[in-house]
């Protein structure tokens, strides 16, 4: 019999996922909220498990148009501007890190329309010429197509739904039916997954809708693990409860115990051997972990986590930059420059000039009275 696939094998993705959600001005916000909220928890669980071999998956809010769409930037909405305009782990939204297109599935998402009623909905369908054929080219171009509630009849208005099967809620059926006989509605489901269309009635149904996508895009590993952690399982619910008191404190890992060592000898000379026995394994395996979860080697790390001293001496002291070098690790200050500039994008003195926390060495001292206009 052929061996089952271990847990990283079987989470090994096969493409990212990238979402477009364009708003109209009658869109449910909230709805498109609740998704990307959804597809950062997806990213997040992914990373936890992978690391640096997490697929990207990313989002983008959009004006109907097919503009970047961003609130009013103001303290009452700050959160919201932060949530348009970037998101977790130092990502821009809508950007993939180190992703080329080919690695990423593409799909749109249309939240609900606010909308009185029927004739209201149709009205709303019929000023949307040019959103209605960016959809079209987003199928063209081999994306998916995902709607909740009544935004069905803007996937229907692209002529190529026929034969296809979508969700919507009890009171929109028989309208629905009228407007678009060619297409086929699922009575008795709460969401429809047929690339490379997609729909769930409710906005309670956005969860499984993600896990669709990521199902379609990365494969059914990441997409069985976020069902796992969306949904609410009563008897797993209770068996944690009767299980808390027989768990152990989870254990140190490899990654820790290195990285701790590093922190506790960072300007001792880099040797792998010593690190490796410091984490209690091999240094092949030492670099096996750090390639896998971190993406980098330890002494890439060990650089990083020097650079993060220099930059705080940079800032707050007036030390020169050869003796900050000697506190950071670096015997030599041209080889400190070199990896300075690698990790941080300039040079020491650069950095210094723009981020020091402290008035200039001139003025170093003076008291700030003396400045004032009209002295001296």
């Amino acid at each position: 019999m052929p061996s089952a696939p271990s847990p990283t094998t079987a989470l090994t993705p096969q493409l990212g996922l990238h979402v477009d959600i364009p708003l109209l001005p009658e869109a449910t916000l909230g709805s498109a909220l609740t998704l990307i909220d959804l597809l950062r928890a997806a990213r997040m669980l992914a990373q936890l498990r992978l690391g640096a071999l997490a697929p990207p998956i990313s989002w983008r809010l959009l004006a109907a148009d097919g503009s970047a769409w961003a609130p009013s930037i103001g303290p009452a909405n700050a959160a919201l501007a932060q949530l348009a305009l970037g998101s977790g782990f130092g990502h821009y939204l809508g950007q993939a890190p180190a992703a080329r297109q080919d690695e990423v599935q593409h799909a749109v998402f249309l939240p609900a329309m606010h909308a009185a009623d029927v004739p209201s909905v149709r009205r709303l369908v019929q000023g949307q010429g040019v959103l209605v054929a960016a959809l079209r080219q987003a199928l063209d171009a081999g994306g998916l197509l995902a709607c909740q509630g009544n935004s069905a009849w803007l996937l229907a208005a692209t002529g190529r739904a026929a034969g296809r099967a979508l969700v919507l809620p009890w009171f929109y059926v028989s309208a629905f039916r009228d407007d678009h006989p060619e297409v086929l509605l699922e009575l008795d489901q709460a969401g429809t997954a047929e690339a490379p269309w997609f729909s769930v009635a409710g906005v309670e149904q956005l969860g499984w809708l993600v896990c669709a996508l990521l199902e379609h895009s990365t494969g059914p590993g990441l997409a069985d693990l976020c069902r796992s952690a969306f949904g609410f399982d009563r008897q797993r619910s209770r068996a944690a409860a009767q299980a808390s008191a027989q768990i152990r404190k989870t254990r140190d890992s490899t990654l820790a115990r290195a990285i701790d060592w590093l922190e506790q000898h960072l300007e001792a000379p880099y040797d792998l051997d010593t690190v490796a026995a410091a984490a209690a394994v091999s240094p092949r395996t030492l670099l096996r972990h750090f390639r896998q979860e971190l993406g980098r080697s330890p002494l890439d790390q060990l650089h990083l986590m020097r650079c993060a001293r220099a930059r705080v001496m940079l800032e707050i002291t007036l030390e020169s930059v050869p003796t900050i070098a000697q506190a950071c690790g670096y015997s030599d200050p041209h080889a400190f420059r070199r990896v300075f500039a690698r990790h941080c994008g300039c040079t020491p003195s650069a950095y210094r000039e723009a981020h020091a926390l402290r008035a200039p060495r001139a003025r170093w001292r003076l008291d700030p009275a003396q400045l004032a206009p009209g002295r001296g």
